[in-house]
Parts: C-alpha cells; sequence; structure tokens
C-alpha cells in the first residue's frame, strides 16, 4: 500500500549511472554508484527510464512520458516506490533544513556503544595496505598470466605432476602422513599465510587488469576469525558478467595454479624444505580454498560467483525472503504475493539454497562461539558464547516470529494454520511425552560361578584329563598333578621320619641315649610338621573345583606324563545353574535402571537367540578400567576405550551392570558355552526424548560455568 507522496527531492549531483550487464530476461540494466559510501545498486530499464526523467518531479508526467516514448508501461505508484527506495537509501538530496533529521537518523543507525561493541567484535576490518597504485604499475606486467598460452602451459604442468605422483606414489603417500607432526602443522600454517596473500593479489591484480579500483588490503575478523579481504567492490562497475566471474574466482584460481606448478617442483625438488613446501602447496592448502573460499553460504568468493552467475545481486537477502515467504505459506497459507517473481525451477532452488545456507551457518556459528569460549577466559567466553547465540540463532528466530504476530489476524482464520498447529502440538508432545525407550547397551553372558584352575608350579600330568564338557562334583580333583621336586622331598622327609622315630624309641632302653630323647622328640615333631606342610602343597597339585559344573577350555592334547607351565591354565568349572550377562551402561542412561528391572540379552551368534534377564546389581561408582575387554568398542562392544600398557581405560564414564539369568533350567543348548557376546536391552523408566537433551545441557552449563 503507497500512502501520500513524499515532498519531490532532487538526487544526488555525486551519484555516478553507470551501463551494466543484460538481465536474465534479456532487458538493459544500469548501475546506480554511490561513491561516498562506495555502494552500489542496480537498476532495471523501468527505473533507469523514471530517474531520466526525474528533473520532472511529477509521477504522473513521468508515467505518461514514459508510456508515450517507451514500450514499457509505469504507474504513478510505480514511480512512487522507486521515490521511497531513493529515499530510504538516501540517494536524494536532503531538504533545506533537513540536517538535523539525518543527523537523528545516522545517530540512531549507529546505536549506542554497546551495539556498536556487538557489531565490531562479529565482523570488523583492518586495512593494512593500500595497493591501488603498485597494483596499477604490476598488473600490466603480469598480463601473461592471463593469456591461453600460460593455461596451456599450466595444464600440460598438471598432467604432468599426475604422471609423476603415480610413479612415485609411495613416497608421496609417506610425506602425506610425515606432515602430520607439529613441524609440519608449523609448515602448513607459513605456507598458508603465504598463499592467502597469493590468493588476495590474485582478486586486486584482476579487478585492476579491468580497471576497477582497489583501495584497501587487509584482515577481517568475523567473530574474531581472521579472514584476508581485498576491497573489490568496484567490480559493479563492470558491465561485462563474464569480467566480474573471473574477478571473484580469481583467488581460488590463483590457490589452484600455484597447487598444480607445486606439485610439479615437487617431483624435481631435492629433499629440504623447499620439497616440503611444494607439497604442502600441492595437497593440502588448496583445500581451505575450495571448502571455504568457494562455499556459497558465506559471502565469500564462491557467494559472489554464484551472485554473478545467476545474476542476482543480494542474492543471499533475496533468497532469505523467497525463503521466509515459502514457510509462511506452507505453515498458514497466507496468500500473500511473493517478494519476487521467479520460474518455478529458479524459485525451488532458492528456498533450498536458503535453507541450506541457514543450516550452515548455524552449525558454524555454533562451531566458532564454542571455540571463542574454549580459547577465551571463562568469563569471556560464556558472554561471547551467549553473544553468539543470541545474535546469530535466537534474533532471527524471533524476527520471524514478530513477522507472524503482525499477521496473527490472518493466521487466526486460516484452516492451514490449524493444521500447523495440532503437527506442532503433535512434534512437542513426542519431545515431551515420556517413551518406553530401553536402555540398550552391549553384554557378556557368562557363568556367575565358575572357577579357573592353574597348575601352582610347573609339574606333570599323573593321569589324562577329563574330556571337555564332563560333569564336575564339587571337591571333586579335576587334574591330578605331580611333583619331582616335591616328591623328593616328601621321600627324604619320610627318610628322617623314621630315622628319628627309631632313635626316639632306642632312647628308652638305652641310658646314655635317654639323656637326648628330649632332643629327639623335637626333631620327631619337627619332622611331622615338615610331613604336613608337604602334604598341605601336594594337595594344591590336584586341582579341585569349587562347586559342580561343567569342565570346558580344556586342552584336548593334553596326555598323561606332560608336563605343564607354571600357572598355565588347564581348564575351568563353569556352574550353568548360575548364568549372568555383565554390561556397562553409561551415565546419562543409569537414572532409568534400578535392580529388578527385566530386560533382554540377544546373542551376536546362535542366530541371534535371545534369553530374558533381570538387574542384580549396579556399580555405584564409575569404572576405572575395563575388565571385559570384549566390550569394548576397538573389538565391537559399544564402550568406547583407550588402550594405555594393556589396561582399557573407558573414555566416558560407565558403570557395571550384572543381570542374572531368568530360568536357567530351560536354557538352550548354545548356553552350555560358558561365555557369549550380544546386545543388551533393558526395560527402564520411561522418559521424554527431550529430557535428555535439557539434561545434558544443564550438565554441561552447570560444569563449565563453575570457576
Amino acid at each position: 500500500m503507497i500512502g501520500a507522496p513524499a515532498p519531490w527531492q532532487p538526487l544526488r549531483e555525486e551519484l555516478d549511472l553507470l551501463p551494466g550487464p543484460a538481465l536474465p530476461d534479456g532487458q538493459p540494466s544500469w548501475t546506480l554508484h554511490d561513491p561516498v559510501r562506495n555502494l552500489f545498486f542496480q537498476l532495471d530499464w523501468a527505473s533507469f527510464e523514471v530517474l531520466r526523467r526525474w528533473d520532472m518531479a511529477d509521477a504522473q508526467a513521468m508515467a505518461r512520458d514514459i508510456a508515450a516514448h517507451t514500450t514499457l508501461q509505469v504507474t504513478a505508484a510505480d514511480v512512487q516506490v522507486l521515490q521511497q527506495f531513493l529515499l530510504g537509501n538516501e540517494l536524494l538530496q536532503p531538504p533545506p533544513h533537513g540536517a538535523p533529521a539525518l543527523a537523528e537518523k545516522w545517530q540512531s543507525r549507529r546505536g549506542g556503544w554497546s551495539q556498536w561493541l556487538l557489531h565490531n567484535y562479529l565482523f570488523f576490518r583492518v586495512p593494512l595496505l593500500r595497493p591501488d597504485r603498485w597494483l596499477g604499475r604490476w598488473a600490466p606486467r603480469l598480463d601473461f598470466l592471463f593469456r591461453p598460452g600460460f593455461w596451456w602451459l599450466t595444464l600440460a604442468a598438471f598432467l604432468w605432476g599426475l604422471w609423476g605422483v603415480v610413479r612415485s606414489w609411495e613416497v608421496f603417500h609417506a610425506t602425506l602422513v610425515d606432515m602430520w607432526s607439529l613441524q609440519g602443522l608449523l609448515a602448513y600454517g607459513v605456507t598458508l599465510l603465504g598463499v592467502k596473500c597469493l590468493h588476495e593479489l590474485g582478486h586486486g591484480i584482476t579487478a585492476k587488469r579491468y580497471g576497477c579500483r582497489v583501495p584497501t588490503m587487509g584482515v577481517a575478523f568475523l567473530v574474531l576469525w581472521p579472514v584476508a579481504y581485498t576491497d573489490t567492490n568496484e567490480v559493479w562497475k563492470l558491465t561485462r558478467r563474464d569480467q566480474r566471474l573471473k574477478v571473484a574466482a580469481a583467488g581460488i584460481t590463483t590457490e589452484l595454479v600455484i597447487a598444480v606448478w607445486a606439485l610439479l617442483a615437487w617431483l624435481w625438488l631435492p629433499d629440504g624444505w623447499p620439497k616440503a613446501m611444494a607439497f604442502l602447496l600441492a595437497t593440502t592448502t588448496w583445500v581451505s580454498t575450495v571448502l571455504i573460499n568457494a562455499s556459497p553460504f558465506m559471502r565469500f568468493d564462491g557467494y559472489f560467483l554464484l551472485s554473478d552467475y545467476l545474476q542476482m545481486p543480494n542474492l543471499h537477502s533475496r533468497a532469505f525472503a523467497l525463503a521466509r515467504w515459502d514457510l509462511r505459506e506452507r505453515l498458514f497459507a497466507l496468500g500473500e504475493a511473493p517478494p519476487e517473481r521467479f520460474a518455478p525451477t529458479r524459485q525451488r532452488m532458492l528456498i533450498a539454497f536458503a535453507w541450506a545456507t541457514w543450516i550452515y551457518r548455524l552449525v558454524l556459528f555454533l562451531g566458532i562461539a564454542a571455540l571463542v569460549y574454549h580459547f577465551f577466559i571463562k568469563a569471556v567466553g560464556i558472554l561471547l558464547f551467549a553473544v553468539e547465540i543470541v545474535w546469530f540463532v535466537a534474533k532471527p528466530v524471533w524476527s520471524e516470529v514478530k513477522a507472524w504476530r503482525e499477521r496473527k489476524a490472518q493466521i487466526a482464520h486460516s484452516r492451514r494454520a490449524r493444521w500447523s498447529a495440532a503437527l506442532a502440538v503433535g512434534l512437542l508432545a513426542l519431545l515431551v511425552v515420556p517413551w518406553p525407550v530401553p536402555v540398550l547397551s552391549s553384554g557378556m553372558l557368562q557363568s556367575g560361578a565358575q572357577w579357573q584352575l592353574h597348575a601352582p608350579e610347573a609339574a606333570q600330568l599323573a593321569q589324562a584329563p577329563l574330556p571337555e564338557g564332563s560333569a564336575v562334583a564339587a571337591d571333586t580333583a579335576v587334574f591330578a598333578l605331580t611333583s619331582p621336586a616335591l616328591q623328593a622331598a616328601a621321600q627324604q622327609n619320610q627318610a628322617r621320619l623314621r630315622q628319628v622315630v627309631q632313635q626316639s624309641a632306642a632312647a628308652g632302653m638305652d641310658g646314655e641315649l635317654r639323656r637326648d630323647w628330649q632332643v629327639w622328640q623335637d626333631r620327631q615333631a619337627e619332622a611331622l610338621a615338615q610331613k604336613a606342610a608337604l602334604d598341605t602343597d601336594a594337595a594344591r597339585y590336584q586341582l579341585q573345583a569349587g562347586g559342580s559344573g561343567v569342565l570346558r577350555d580344556v586342552d584336548p592334547d593334553l596326555q598323561a606324563g606332560e608336563w605343564v607351565a607354571r600357572r598355565e591354565l588347564l581348564g575351568r568349572v563353569v556352574d550353568l545353574q548360575k548364568l549372568e550377562v555383565v554390561s556397562y551402561v553409561a551415565e546419562q542412561e543409569l537414572h532409568r535402571i534400578r535392580p529388578g528391572d527385566s530386560g533382554l540379552f540377544i546373542t551376536e551368534g546362535a542366530g541371534g537367540a535371545a534369553l530374558p534377564v533381570r538387574v542384580r546389581s549396579i556399580d555405584q561408582d564409575a569404572s576405572r578400567s575395563l575388565n571385559e575387554g570384549a566390550l569394548s568398542a576397538q573389538a565391537g562392544g559399544n564402550v568406547p576405550v583407550r588402550n594405555q600398557q594393556g589396561v582399557l581405560y573407558p573414555e566416558q564414564p560407565v558403570y557395571r551392570v550384572v543381570l542374572d539369568v531368568v530360568n536357567t533350567e530351560a536354557l538352550p543348548a548354545w548356553a552350555a558355552q560358558h561365555r557369549w557376546r550380544g546386545r543388551v536391552s533393558i526395560r527402564g523408566a520411561w522418559e521424554a526424548p527431550g529430557a535428555q537433551f535439557v539434561r545434558t545441557a544443564a550438565s554441561v552449563f552447570w560444569r563449565e560455568a563453575g570457576f
């Protein structure tokens, strides 16, 4: 809706009007340059015709004159829209006595010191050079870089370099691995700095070659992250689109050309720092320009390339406006006209591009916010993190919510809005209503009572062992071992005991020996004590189980008379009536389970068979090490660990949980194996999906907020 026309004001005299490239629909365009602020505005044919007649100072007269002399159909309302645009962008001369109003407007736009600090923290530039003059001297001397011969030569160098890499692939791969060291990263940083300087020079020289002024070069800080920049705003003066594209692509092209020639140099240079630098230039530094500079989601080279290719200045803002309109139409079906008319294919592309940009920026700024937090003083880091979240996340969302509030009357009468509200309530319910989601982990099925039978010392088997799977009763000797050293000691002790007994008996009949009778009695007691000790030691060689069960892990090659080593495992007696499952549960899931909760153990083998289990015990403290190595992530389990000198240490707090197998009397045949790995599913307390996120965020905040 156009209100009352504003008082007519002439155009500012210092504005420049330059011819521009043809628009996608074929009509000519012009570029309006504001030299004071160095801003450029693209005008279509109709706007140009209006500006040609601006001195007429009458919208109706201008519309009639345009209709009389051109094929355009321009109305007075169209002229007033252009007038509002020029007024809003301060392209008209201020009215008499209008200086105070302009000063007030400028002050309101500038804001207070807090707003100034916020904007300059988020983005500010530090000009370092004024290169226009020396770029003007060097651009003609570097004209050979833009000739076809140089590009054909570069292509030949690329093919030669690839051929050399194929021939020296082992050396190339080994060098790439060696670069991941402290010295390699330092060399990468130095090389990257030099490449980025050449990147910006590529922009500057190309722009200067086409007659544009390059006033400054320096470093821009995007949320305190340094980014080199070159002021090439005057590219908007160029009337040819291909020249604009070449200026925008010059930085990326420069780095890729450097990479090509560096690859060839790596093949020829001798070992040393020059060869290492050439390798970095050829393999790693250009990756950053492809991943960052070529991205169209930030206002880097890729954005301007895409904008010029599509011939859509202000691509981001126009795509965002279209995506916001599309969102409102999908949610509320308000029937509003789109901010701009595009072909259906381009409209869908722009909407998808806007959403991709929003998601990319959300991830990027959250990552930068985390870096800011960790690399600053904690108090300052928390403040800057909050600024990041408010400015880049909360503010855009609130801006859209305000737009919805302005349309609340239309939304209230929209049937689509009611369906959208119902869907939103349903999605919210899915987040806040508890779900019966089981607690999942990996587990080890094993006997709750098993006895490992180890040889106490190096010994011989007195008899052949029982076969695998034999039933063993409690206190039954499973392995009978003999020790020649122990047998010799027993024989010596037996001979000594006989001698002492004989001497003690003779002392009762011989008066001369009677005087030493007490001595012989003491020696007899000593020999008997030694015999008892030897008998006890011999009993250790009769390996018995502490209870009844089944014999497992017996070496089938063991025969009577064979020697076994000290502490060698000869077998296990497993009680199959006391099966248990050992599992480890993450700290964030621990509150959902209690002793007595039921669940299932699903084996990885045996066709994925399942056994009912019940929680018996939960450790009160987190496990310092992982005794069941098969449950580690390295072995296929779910517990991330780090291995230090053979000991597995969990990367995250985990708690040991023991579960009993229910109804062991009806166990399948495969359960007779004493150990099985599988998945554990515990029917814990119900929990809302959103509660886990809130709990984790609160715990992180509580932990990190402490000073």
